[in-house]
């Protein structure tokens, strides 16, 4: 069965390979370079957080802890470059992140077919997102927040999410309903924590928390979605019985 669905994401990400290289031939050399380091970074990363579920999840828990302890450190470095301003906004910004990240933390330790439904779902989406974003985004939705988040983006990622929710079910064989409420709940949670990463940059004015991921923005511009995703699927067992 992991044998399959693992299958199932390398023609994902096949596919999602063939959209870049659409996207990105006619842009110019610096831009298409950037745009494909992304690219293969989140594909190397996919990869490591996968088999860490597959093979070992106490694997995947020591890295949940190392996103949690990177990413506050991420928010404490703008702060701290910051010349220590806004610090109601940077004290309120903790306290959700100490939220998400205990919420995230526990969900590392919950079943392993939830996490690696979860894990997929949340990665499809953000992947499709970008992509289809390329394609038809033409529509900011917030653009003085997060620019690169356009409606045929959301539009676009969710779709394909939800879709492959139904390919994945037998990864966890719950109701329709559960498993509705697990996957839309997933995908706006890790919108939500998108765009709260990159208000907090926007906060800060800087445009990357840091240069720590090649193509990417830090480990929260990476992580964010899947930290606040995760604690929504927490949520969902211990407080929904889910």
């Amino acid at each position: 069965m992991i044998r399959i669905i693992y299958i199932i994401i390398l023609s994902y990400f096949l596919l999602g390979g063939v959209g870049f290289y659409f996207i990105n031939r006619n842009r110019p050399s610096e831009i298409a370079r950037k745009s494909y380091t992304k690219f293969f970074t989140y594909f190397v990363i996919i990869n490591v957080l996968f088999f860490s579920i597959v093979i070992n999840p106490v694997i995947f828990q020591y890295l949940s802890v190392l996103i949690i302890g990177v990413g506050f450190f991420e928010l404490f470095q703008l702060f701290r470059i910051s010349g220590f301003k806004n610090k109601g906004f940077y004290i309120l910004s903790v306290i959700v992140y100490v939220i998400l990240s205990a919420g995230f933390y526990f969900f590392s330790g919950l079943k392993n077919e939830l996490i690696l439904f979860s894990f997929l779902i949340l990665s499809i989406f953000d992947s499709f997102s970008q992509i289809s974003g390329q394609i038809w985004g033409h529509t900011k939705i917030l653009p003085n927040i997060s620019p690169g988040k356009t409606l045929g983006g959301l539009i676009g990622g969710t779709i394909i999410a939800i879709s492959s929710s139904f390919l994945l079910h037998s990864l966890y064989s719950e109701s329709f309903l559960k498993v509705s409420i697990i996957a839309v709940g997933v995908l706006f949670f890790a919108f939500a924590g998108d765009i709260a990463a990159s208000f907090y940059k926007r906060k800060y004015r800087v445009k990357d928390y840091s240069n720590l991921i090649p193509g990417h923005g830090g480990f929260l511009d990476r992580f964010d979605s899947l930290i606040a995703g995760g604690t929504w699927v927490f949520f969902c067992v211990m407080v929904l019985n889910y």
